[in-house]
């Protein structure tokens, strides 16, 4: 059996996005599974573990705002960075003011979740990664709020409040809502790194709790 974990993340504002908006940012109705799981990693990461989502509890009123943001229309040239990689030098840099573009958005606000996961050991697995090692490494980063890298809701320009929740006792409930979701972004399969392939799954909101199914559970959709 897996020890499940469960952290607390809350925030101003959250972007989870929609994969077959095009141009404009609209997130989802709740939290995805890849998101919980990148704040997960953002307090721990290893090469010999995985973190697999479980749930995730809706603690507030789903509510919308509508953003109007600057983006860069461009990344770095590939075979430019090749080039500096190789020789040292080469042409980075990207003109703001000649690539800018402003997009418009639909976001979350005042968001708080609490996620459900455990981790599981990978075949990257060291000699000296032991799970109950791994166990206390994270519990202890989680309490003294350490992370890798800042913990998101969506976009990295929305940071996420977190602190690890080891008592279920008056924990404030989750909303009282229930309904469909949809089709969900669930992950994205690296397995193969030169052709990553989108996973999805049909998301139910059930008394403000979504259950996330296995990675390898034929609910998945790739």
């Amino acid at each position: 059996m897996f020890q499940s974990y469960c952290l607390e993340v809350k925030g101003d504002y959250a972007c989870f996005t929609r994969p077959e908006m095009k141009v404009e940012r609209v997130s989802y109705d709740v939290m995805t599974p890849s998101a919980a799981r990148a704040v997960f990693e953002s307090i721990l990461w290893k090469p010999a573990i995985r973190w697999v989502i479980e749930k995730i509890e809706v603690l507030r009123p789903i509510r919308w705002m509508s953003i109007r943001r600057n983006e860069v229309g461009c990344v770095v040239s590939i075979r430019n960075a090749e080039t500096a990689m190789k020789t040292g030098c080469g042409d980075l840099r990207i003109y703001v003011e000649e690539e800018r573009q402003q997009r418009a958005g639909l976001v979350l606000r005042d968001v708080a979740y609490r996620i459900y996961a455990h981790f599981e050991m990978t075949e990257r697995r060291g000699e000296n990664d032991h799970p109950i090692k791994i166990s206390e490494m994270f519990t202890r980063r989680a309490r003294n709020g350490q992370c890798i890298n800042q913990p998101y809701l969506g976009c990295r320009e929305f940071p996420a409040d977190f602190r690890i929740i080891e008592s279920h006792e008056n924990n404030e409930p989750p909303i009282d809502e229930t309904r469909s979701l949809g089709l969900m972004l669930y992950d994205i399969n690296y397995g193969d790194l030169e052709s990553p392939v989108p996973m999805f799954y049909k998301a139910e909101l059930v008394k403000g709790v979504v259950f996330v199914p296995s990675p390898d559970g034929s609910e998945v959709i790739q």
